[in-house]
């Protein structure tokens, strides 16, 4: 098993979108012109469909098919036994004999820029390992200790130790202290939005607390976020 990632990978895919800017002073002598988007930046609607489409042109070229059961795995079949490649937009893992052959082809055919290439170790928030009779295992300890971390970068403190991740009787649809300001409402959706994917990578025993305090994320309170 190995993982890369893709390199300014929207900038692979043509935009299927009519999006123009006027360039502002940091364009120097062009300043004032219109400038036409051709290319799928981030955040233009369209563009994730369109790198999505241009990187499984890629891998038809390749020889792989799309999973039906889900259009983000491929595979193909190569002296008896099947390779596969799951992507996640920009992220992807290879399990097969020889991973670094089609990481070559994606580099020097298809002309891609990957990063982090090598043996599956960290990808998407899950830390790969190996037990003692070999057997490929996974973990999110690492995923776990960045959002300590960045709890405590952002609290200047450690998240307090508990048992149950709500106090029991625990009712926040009932809060009534103030609304929270806009800096106040990115954190709560970026803690929420950090606890989704945790939930995503295994650790199901918080998906009752996580999916009840979501449904605030819109206008969280101040009760909410403490």
């Amino acid at each position: 098993m190995w993982g890369a990632d893709i390199g300014n990978a929207y900038l692979k895919a043509q935009t299927k979108e009519k999006v123009f800017i006027v360039a502002g002073p940091e364009f120097a002598n062009i300043e004032g012109l219109s400038l036409i988007i051709n290319k799928a930046l981030y955040k233009l609607r369209s563009s994730s469909l369109c790198w999505h489409q241009r990187f499984a042109d890629t891998l038809c070229d390749l020889g792989f098919t799309a999973s039906k059961a889900d259009s983000n795995v491929w595979m193909r079949e190569n002296s008896n036994v099947y390779e596969y490649i799951a992507m996640y937009i920009d992220n992807i893992a290879v399990a097969a004999h020889d991973p670094e052959k089609i990481i070559l082809q994606l580099k020097e055919m298809h002309k891609y820029k990957l990063k982090g290439v090598g043996l599956l170790d960290y990808h998407l928030g899950c830390t790969f390992e190996h037990n003692k009779d070999g057997t490929l295992y996974y973990h999110p300890k690492k995923y776990i200790a960045c959002l300590m971390e960045h709890y405590k970068r952002m609290y200047g403190e450690q998240p307090k130790m508990l048992v149950l991740p709500l106090e029991k009787g625990d009712h926040p649809e009932l809060d009534s202290t103030p609304e929270l300001n806009d800096q106040g409402i990115k954190q709560y959706q970026l803690l929420i939005g950090s606890l989704q994917w945790l939930i995503t990578l295994g650790c199901f025993d918080i998906a009752t607390t996580v999916m009840s305090m979501s449904q605030f994320r819109v206008a969280p309170y101040d009760g909410h976020l403490n």
